[in-house]
């Protein structure tokens, strides 16, 4: 199969490289990366950014390095896991009303090196070139609104599973999902990233954090050593339509970010291999979660009925404060009546049985049936994988 030739993509011109400073951007240099002149625009940027963020980033440590290092980050934050395309952005954005919180947004994640420095002007300043929505859904885009901190520690330390977006090979990024196998000086390099980012968030603004990374569904361990008392809250959805959003998420994001051509051969049993890992890892390790402070949405119960399955999460989670975060939910749930979501075709009954068979996990524990709604499975299918 020849790689995809390059589309068309509502991102505009930067890409998640460009929030690297020099460094790592000659990093990312030394490892080499797939490159393709029909991608020459994003490497036309990547000096002019690179040097953007490197001396913004020291000026930013003239002025603020001390108060960060001094920042505790209490209390822990508030984890919101889930394979991707589950549903974490709609929670992410949805607990991201309540004014008791702070989160990483959009411009954390692409300026992780000195927003503590520039947010405050150069939001107000380019936020207009920014396109309406993501490249792969219609969820509203704005500097402001919550963003994965998994970008902002990728252009910080490149030790993310995000490098997936542009390197071909797994051994460049596989170790980064769990870590288990990853070297020490990369969990180190990584944990003083991650650390450093929160104190950044913290000090900009003192409040409880909430994190949306879908990665850190493989880290529960790791979270737990960093924040014993963290809290979770793990979303999840109906295999098929979770595997079919995340081939258009690879259709799309990758797109819009990679530096060269795309082969797509591989994708199908890459999706399946890292959803059944997450799922793996997630049930392996929630019982490592103190008693209250694990909390499952099913995103299909969410979607339905907004209100109620946030004040669930409210109690279950002691959150508190439920009265008053309402005053944000109920406007957002009222204009998002109208949101458009992907249409996808359905998949074929071999897809189906792939899918049942990789996570089967998730259709028995949660209840999702396996016969999926468009296609009519034949029952040998999944007597055969019982």
């Amino acid at each position: 199969m020849k790689p995809s030739k390059p589309k068309s993509t509502s991102q505009g011109p930067l890409a998640m490289w460009h929030c690297m400073d020099v460094p790592r951007v000659l990093k990312l240099l030394s490892m080499r990366p797939p490159i393709h002149w029909s991608r020459w625009h994003r490497w036309v940027l990547l000096p002019p950014m690179a040097v953007y963020n490197s001396v913004l980033g020291l000026a930013e440590d003239m002025v603020y390095s001390r108060r960060v290092a001094e920042t505790e980050i209490d209390p822990s934050p508030l984890f919101i896991i889930g394979h991707w395309r589950s549903g974490t952005t709609f929670l992410h954005n949805l607990i991201s009303l309540d004014r008791q919180f702070t989160f990483p947004n959009m411009y954390h994640a692409a300026f992780p090196h000195h927003f503590l420095l520039t947010e405050r002007v150069m939001s107000r300043l380019t936020g207009p070139l920014l396109p309406k929505s993501r490249p792969m859904d219609n969820v509203e885009t704005g500097w402001q609104m919550p963003q994965e901190d998994e970008i902002a520690l990728c252009a910080l330390c490149m030790v993310s599973p995000y490098l997936m977006i542009t390197f071909p090979e797994r051994s460049a990024y596989t170790n980064y999902f769990d870590f288990k196998t990853a070297s020490a000086e990369d969990l180190q390099i990584w944990k003083d990233a991650f650390l450093g980012l929160l104190r950044k968030i913290t000090l900009r603004e003192p409040k409880p954090i909430v994190l949306k990374s879908p990665s850190h569904t493989f880290r529960i361990p790791l979270m737990l050593e960093m924040f014993p008392q963290a809290k979770f809250l793990y979303i999840h959805r109906h295999p098929y339509d979770v595997f079919r959003s995340c081939m258009h998420l690879r259709n799309t994001l990758f797109e819009a970010n990679t530096l060269g051509l795309l082969n797509k051969e591989p994708w199908e049993a890459e999706v399946l291999h890292d959803y059944k890992w997450a799922i793996d890892c997630y049930e392996q390790d929630r019982h490592l979660i103190p008693e209250g402070n694990l909390h499952e949405i099913r995103f299909e119960h969410l979607e339905a009925n907004p209100l109620t399955e946030m004040e669930r999460v409210y109690t279950s989670l002691s959150l508190g404060g439920f009265d008053e975060a309402k005053k944000g939910l109920v406007p957002e749930i009222e204009r998002l009546k109208g949101y458009k979501k992907n249409a996808f075709h359905s998949l074929d009954e071999d897809k189906k049985r792939r899918v049942y068979e990789h996570v089967r996990a998730v259709f028995d524990r949660h209840g999702y049936d396996p016969q999926g709604a468009d296609v009519e499975l034949k029952p040998p299918h999944f007597a055969a994988s019982a």
